[in-house]
């Protein structure tokens, strides 16, 4: 096994593959021809004396080599990125990159609030925001891809090798159209809301598991019709266009109801009570634009209404 005569151009090209999942598009977005690909693919597997990946009519599926190999490059290939991002801000000294995994509990206004601070501070700061769950925006956190999450605090299972700062507390809230007709009503119970539509979290958020807590506590089921979406677009839109019921961080309820769209039902939600906060990877170094933009979420955090 001959691991030093790696480059990175092998690291790049496993990486490649293992996002496209088949040679054709790795050529693609290496700008390669397929042949070129394979040719360096069977070059990168004799080095290391093993197979990398397996062809099969799913595509190109990695081994457990494979696999290893491209959580190391993906590693690698960011820090790298870092480096370049890091040389270009001691340069000019305003500019410089970051990349945020966010949950849509710190969308409403902790951290645009955060960007908009530091935009001011340092406006040729690039800031890449990914909106998604825990169970994607944590990968990409432990490869580097992203300097940071922030949203609600993942569950035990998923925080091995991370580290974890509270920011300020958040609770969920009952929301519909300002047009629904349970707006304005005297008395509105949970089982009430049952009779309607719900747009509902997914299955694999810490969210979900609450709700479902709560309807078991008050003895009820599941709503017999609902979207499951962790999209705010899409979630926003079905509330707008229709009489659904949404579940939203009181964060981005507030904001939404400030604007005249929604309206909060006064249902309360105690067991959906969770910390926001940020989570980081110790594991690499933390790049000096992020160590700011954290200073200054920390300082977002402080001014939230909701701590």
């Amino acid at each position: 096994m001959q691991v030093n005569r790696l480059t990175i151009r092998h690291l790049r090209l496993v990486a490649a593959i293992l996002r496209e999942g088949n040679l054709v598009r790795a050529a693609a977005s290496l700008n390669m021809t397929q042949s070129a690909v394979t040719k360096a693919l069977h070059e990168t597997e004799q080095s290391l004396q093993m197979v990398l990946f397996s062809r099969t009519n799913r595509g190109t599926v990695p081994t457990p080599a494979g696999e290893m190999l491209g959580v190391h490059a993906r590693l690698i290939l960011s820090q790298l990125d870092s480096a370049a991002q890091e040389l270009t801000d001691l340069h000019d000294g305003t500019g410089g990159r970051i990349a945020i995994g966010t949950l849509i509990a710190a969308s409403g206004l902790l951290l645009p609030n955060a960007i908009l601070a530091l935009q001011r501070l340092r406006p040729r700061l690039v800031i890449k925001v990914v909106e998604g769950t825990n169970d994607v925006l944590l990968p990409a956190l432990r490869c580097g891809e992203l300097d940071m999450v922030i949203g609600r605090q993942p569950e035990f299972g998923l925080r091995d090798g991370f580290v974890h700062e509270f920011l300020l507390h958040d609770v969920a809230r009952i929301v519909v159209r300002a047009t629904h007709p349970l707006v304005g009503a005297r008395h509105v119970t949970l089982a009430d809301l049952l009779e309607w539509p719900w747009i509902m979290p997914g299955y694999e958020t810490t969210l979900r598991r609450q709700i479902e807590a709560t309807l078991r506590t008050a003895s009820l089921d599941l709503p017999r019709r609902y979207v499951e979406s962790v999209s705010f677009l899409i979630n926003r839109a079905l509330l707008l266009e229709d009489d659904y019921i949404g579940v939203w961080p009181s964060s981005v309820a507030r904001v939404e109801t400030d604007m005249g769209f929604i309206q909060v039902l006064k249902v309360d939600l105690p067991a959906t009570s969770h910390p926001i906060g940020v989570t980081l990877n110790p594991a690499v170094r933390m790049r000096p634009a992020a160590q700011i933009f954290l200073d200054t979420l920390r300082d977002e955090a402080q001014k939230s209404q909701i701590m």
